[in-house]
């Protein structure tokens, strides 16, 4: 995977973060050990002889029918992966997830220990075959190894939005006087003169 897919996919998850509203951000994320959250990878991953190992696998949530929990929709976890036998052994490292309601947002990044498991309750991913295949719409569970508990990070874009939306001509969003009309409303009134 190129550092350049990497660094696309984040922009595409913070932009559309801020955009649309989720549930209400909390000042932690916080999900307990043993708890399970359904993922899929963003791209297709394709492990083999030649290729056992790869590093810095992306992985955003899906829906899963035996997942405990879930995470903000807009996140992204970092995981590796190894072919043993016919499994894919994966482990994650650490998650960046964003969770808004209306116009507030939450960043949250830090480590994130799971392992990925398969429905018949086994440590890696069941493969049919030597060579392991998994592709966007694939979804599987990660299990917690331990509880997570990331602080939300400070948020300048919060800030700035706080600030726009000051009312009485005070804010970012009401930069003009209110006893002066604006430019266009000035040059488009109709001329006067005087009797």
């Amino acid at each position: 995977m190129s550092l350049k897919s990497t660094s696309f996919w984040l922009t595409t998850l913070i932009g559309s973060a801020l955009a649309a509203p989720l549930q209400a951000a909390d000042n932690s994320l916080t999900l307990p050990g043993g708890a399970s959250i359904g993922v899929e990878v963003v791209e297709s991953l394709h492990l083999s002889e030649e290729q056992s190992r790869i590093a810095d696998i992306l992985l955003h949530p899906a829906p899963a029918s035996s997942a405990t929990h879930e995470l903000p929709e807009y996140c992204v976890l970092v995981a590796n992966a190894q072919l043993s036998g016919n499994r894919i052994r994966m482990t994650t490292q650490d998650a960046t997830c964003i969770e808004t309601d209306e116009a507030e947002s939450a960043i949250y990044s830090g480590e994130f220990k799971a392992s990925a498991y398969s429905d018949d309750g086994q440590y890696g991913l069941a493969c049919d075959s030597g060579a392991c295949t998994l592709s966007p719409g694939d979804s599987f569970v990660l299990t917690l190894d331990e509880s997570v508990n990331i602080s939300a990070q400070d948020n300048p874009s919060a800030e700035i939005n706080a600030a726009r939306r000051e009312t009485n001509g005070e804010g970012v969003a009401n930069p003009i006087p209110a006893d002066r009309p604006a430019p266009s409303e000035a040059s488009n009134a109709p001329s006067t003169s005087a009797e």
